[in-house]
């Protein structure tokens, strides 16, 4: 189903902190994390007071398997057998991803579906089908109503987390329209294509009326004077925004623990996306998702009308792209402890926790690895599953002569440049390796298969068979009971 409407017709991280297998939890909060309050307001009954969209970049269903077994060998359990927090759902679906002109679809035009309820054009954020990408004239009269609106215009708080960009095409599609994905700050915008009427992206965030938006992307944001890349030279868009808001502008893990809980709150820690988990050192000032997340849930829980809520694992998708499973699959699990967090932080009667991804990848497991083999590792067949005279343990031969990895892509780095030992090209193994890869590109592509939709609290009964993305957008309308309206 492919529906159309315009604005108009709008009314106005050391320790895991996933839900495993056993009913022990070895969880570690951030420390100034509590519990959101008690509701002041009266819900009619099976109506969600706030609603929390989980969306993991890229986290296909391959992905939730590996990230499932991978956390779960991390807790020294074979892997198999664990369970990620919202796999204890009741509700589930499968989510068609295309896009309106592309088989496979990118994070614009599916991140638009989710929160306009409305399929567009790949690479488009809050337009419809029938702009052309890049052209700044043909968005008139194609503008989409955005969800992040509805929320403010019903009285609700709105929260935006991500661990990309927050200018960037998830985190975007909340609040921002644009003809071309590509346009997160004024100097992306085609020279030919500015003073049409066009705003770039970060500057669209900051005249957002959110009450949280946490992530990364500070260059869009300034000018060269203060380490940006906006044209003007002395651009300063989070001062302009404090000056208008009275709202409180954070940078570090230690200025997001103080910062005042009574005003608007942007915090941009990194120039660009954040620091993947595998890289981040002790010392690192920026928080990790689970902060972000527990931060913007008891912020946004003080409003007594409800909220709503965004929160993206972005950098499981950067992961995927570049062939780098085990970078990926570390996003995939403080993805999941912050979902544990918001679970054990929210009433599950008056709250609606969804989780999806936006799209695939071509990351496959592969082969007949034994149970508890090595998720990062080499394919070690079970037991008399080898060849006749093979070594026990020995890893399995394709065609070649030549081992191959568990976890591999359809393309990517992973084909460009393999391991040499012993005069014969081998696979990386490991959580920095670039896994296997079929046919070589620069840069791993999306998946265009199906992605799950796990939900659970008021609504979570709308989550069900095969569902266009789009709907997920009805799902969250209908759980606050305004399509009743």
């Amino acid at each position: 189903m492919i529906r159309t409407h315009s604005l108009a017709a709008l009314a106005a991280s050391a320790a895991l902190l996933l839900g495993g297998c056993t009913t022990t939890n070895n969880y570690n909060y951030p420390k100034d994390a509590r519990a959101a309050p008690a509701a002041s307001k009266a819900q009619a009954a099976g109506q969600a007071k706030n609603v929390i969209l989980f969306i993991g970049d890229g986290m296909g269903i391959s992905t939730v398997t590996a990230a499932r077994i991978y956390a779960g060998q991390k807790q020294g359990q074979s892997g198999e057998e664990y369970v990620l927090p919202f796999e204890t759902f009741d509700n589930v679906a499968l989510v068609k991803t295309y896009n309106t002109d592309a088989q496979v679809a990118d994070s614009a035009g599916t991140a638009s579906a989710m929160h306009t309820g409305v399929k567009t054009r790949i690479g488009v954020l809050g337009y419809g089908p029938g702009v052309a990408n890049g052209d700044c004239a043909s968005g008139s009269g194609h503008e989409l109503g955005l969800l992040g609106e509805e929320v403010k215009q019903r009285g609700l708080a709105l929260g935006i987390v991500s661990t990309a960009r927050l200018t960037h095409a998830t985190p975007a599609s909340v609040y921002a329209r644009s003809v071309s994905r590509d346009w997160e700050g004024d100097t992306a915008i085609p020279e030919d294509q500015r003073g049409l009427g066009c705003t770039d992206i970060a500057q669209q965030l900051v005249a957002a009326p959110f009450d949280v938006a946490l992530g990364g992307g500070s260059v869009a944001f300034f000018g060269k004077q203060n380490g940006g890349l906006r044209l003007d030279d002395g651009a300063d868009l989070p001062a302009d925004w404090a000056a208008a808001t009275g709202g409180n502008f954070v940078t570090t893990a230690a200025d997001l623990a103080a910062a005042p809980a009574d005003a608007p709150l942007l915090g941009l820690f990194s120039p660009s996306h954040m620091t993947y988990m595998v890289e981040r050192g002790d010392q690192s000032s920026e928080p990790t998702l689970t902060e972000m997340t527990a931060t913007a849930v008891t912020r946004l829980a003080d409003d007594p009308d409800g909220f709503y809520l965004m929160v993206e694992g972005g950098r499981i998708d950067h992961g995927h792209h570049d062939g780098q499973a085990g970078y990926a699959l570390e996003e995939a699990v403080e993805f999941a402890r912050a979902i544990q967090w918001a679970i054990d932080n929210t009433d599950p009667a008056e709250t609606l926790i969804m989780v999806t991804a936006d799209h695939s990848h071509v990351f496959t497991i592969a082969g007949y690895p034994r149970r508890g083999n090595d998720i990062l590792g080499l394919v070690v067949p079970p037991e008399g599953w080898g060849e006749d005279g093979d070594p026990a343990d020995a890893p399995m031969l394709a065609a070649d002569g030549k081992p191959y990895t568990t976890l591999g892509y359809g393309n990517g780095p992973g084909a460009l440049k393999p391991a040499v030992a012993n005069g014969r090209p081998i696979p990386e193994t490991g959580i920095g390796a670039h896994q296997q890869a079929a046919i070589p590109t620069g840069s791993e592509t999306h998946g265009g298969e199906d992605v799950a939709l796990y939900a659970n609290g008021p609504g979570a009964e709308n989550v069900r068979g095969v569902m266009e993305q789009n709907l997920i957008y009805d799902v969250i309308r209908k759980a606050f009971g305004w399509d009743t309206e």
